[in-house]
């Protein structure tokens, strides 16, 4: 990265990264720095999935009448 914080490529860099965190709600987001720059961006996003509903004609109890 420049260690100008104020060149367009750090503008650059932090609108990107800004935009990987933009709406994420669950993941991260990695940033891989190599001899002191930022090579990489790498963002991984978790759906969360509510539990499935139970099949027509099943109950969700272990009970039978």
């Amino acid at each position: 990265m420049d260690p100008n914080p104020t060149s367009p490529t750090s503008d650059a860099l932090l609108a990107r990264i800004g935009s990987a965190l933009r709406d994420l709600r669950y993941g991260s987001v990695e940033i891989v720095v190599h001899e002191g720059r930022v090579v990489q961006l790498e963002r991984r996003e978790r759906l969360r999935l509510t539990p499935p509903l139970p099949r027509r004609g099943e109950s969700s109890s272990s009970t039978a009448d």
